[in-house]
């Protein structure tokens, strides 16, 4: 009988296979996907069809059917290394964490629809909510930011999109970002080296429980009913957190017991996903293994070697066409746009997309492009007999200076931030 569940794991060496997708219950590996090595958290299920996944230090998403594991479909080119990525789970939306910027694509179309500049530093996690209307994100300057799909997709084009909430409760990078399920009511749990997990609620913004640890944490996970949190320490342990003690507490330290933690890595656990039927926790860790956990008695039923550390691994109901090899994606993927759409090199109206605007632009007074090809003219008009050479490269030298300027400002911040960080775990 075909599996029902099916576990994806990445290794940063990567020399057997990018991807190798294995049964749980049994430990047998079933596909693999070669090509390359997939980056922390950079390896996605795109709509049930294509295995995605960002190249480790390369500007690119490599991208395979689901049905043709050794052959690479297309390559998706981005403006930088790809730190994280993520895909919606209507299939609709592509997301990406690129230096400290996020990337928003349409899949039906490929268009850049949006890049979010909130952040200060790398972003190192992403995720969306059981019903595609928020992404969560998570980076290095210590900020959990929520965005709301259809206020980014809706913004006036003078203003950049801006996040519904900033959540600054942890003081060291992220390390993890999980969302449970409800949608806009759902709950997010956030991870930091901090050596804190935060519970937060999407519908208030509040912090709902904050617990301390012994240990940094490097990787969170729920339970399917959403009773526990599983949290994987930089010590190697995972650790179980009730979510439903009494007294409530809103900071509270963990009190590790024996039954309340799992052991058996040797090194720093890197990501976690539990069974949809809540019984079988899995693990990856940089002593380059992933283990199957039995959740009841906290038993390790096999370990699974890997050649490098464990960057990516979780659990999936077993889409119904990757098994089956003479079974076709659904929908083709199109080019994918590293520019915003309207932006200079962008590939324009030739892509064949159809651009909606949504919301307040409904009704907007922006101008029609004959309107704009209007001033424009004019704009030409009163510029005859300018030296307009000498306007260009004065522009471009003060476009030079400026972005030397900022090069700086962001290394000097780094580099602060770099230095009390290290000043804060020393102590």
């Amino acid at each position: 009988a075909a599996p029902l569940e099916l576990v994806l794991s990445a290794d940063a060496a990567g020399q057997v296979a990018n991807c190798t997708v294995w049964e749980p219950v049994t430990g047998s590996v079933l596909l693999t996907y070669r090509g390359g090595n997939t980056s922390h958290r950079g390896l996605a299920v795109l709509g049930g069809q294509y295995l995605l996944g960002g190249q480790l230090g390369k500007n690119y998403i490599n991208v395979w059917e689901l049905q043709r594991r050794d052959q690479l479909q297309q390559k998706i080119v981005c403006p930088g290394p790809v730190n994280c990525l993520s895909a919606s789970p209507n299939g609709l939306y592509l997301v990406a964490g690129i230096a400290e910027s996020i990337y928003l694509w349409e899949v039906s179309t490929g268009h850049l629809l949006a890049i979010l500049n909130s952040h200060y530093q790398d972003v190192t996690c992403l995720t969306f909510t059981d019903d595609s209307s928020h992404i969560i994100s998570g980076a290095k300057d210590s900020l959990v930011l929520v965005w709301g799909l259809y206020s980014v997709l809706q913004v006036e084009t003078s203003r950049g999109p801006e996040p519904r909430y900033v959540w600054s409760r942890h003081s060291l990078p992220i390390t993890d970002v999980q969302c449970g399920i409800g949608g806009p009511q759902a709950r997010v749990a956030t991870s930091s080296l901090d050596q804190t997990i935060k519970l937060w609620d999407i519908c208030s913004g509040d912090l709902l429980v904050s617990v301390l640890f012994d240990v940094r944490i490097t990787s969170v996970a729920f339970d399917p009913a959403e009773y526990h949190l599983f949290c994987g320490g930089s010590d190697g342990v995972i650790y179980q957190v009730d979510l439903y003690t009494t007294p409530e507490q809103r900071e509270r330290p963990f009190h590790p017991e024996q039954e309340m933690v799992f052991k058996g890595h040797r090194n720093q656990v890197t990501c976690l996903s539990v069974s949809l039927d809540g019984s079988m926790l899995i693990s990856g860790s940089h002593d380059e293994t992933v283990c199957v956990w039995d959740i009841q008695s906290k038993q390790s039923l096999r370990s699974v070697p890997h050649r490098g550390p464990v960057t990516n691994v979780f659990i999936i109901a077993a889409p119904s066409n990757m098994l089956r090899a003479e079974s076709k994606p659904s929908f083709p993927l199109p080019h994918f746009s590293k520019h915003l759409q309207g932006a200079e090199g962008c590939e324009g109206p030739e892509s064949g997309g159809v651009i909606l605007r949504l919301g307040k632009q409904q009704g907007s007074k922006e101008n029609t492009y004959l309107q704009r090809a209007d001033q424009l003219q004019s704009l030409l008009g009163e510029s005859e007999g300018k030296n307009l050479s000498g306007l260009v490269e004065q522009l471009r030298s003060r476009t030079s200076e400026l972005e030397e300027e900022l090069n700086v400002v962001r290394k000097i911040n780094k580099d602060l931030f770099d230095f009390s960080a290290r000043i804060i775990t020393k102590q």
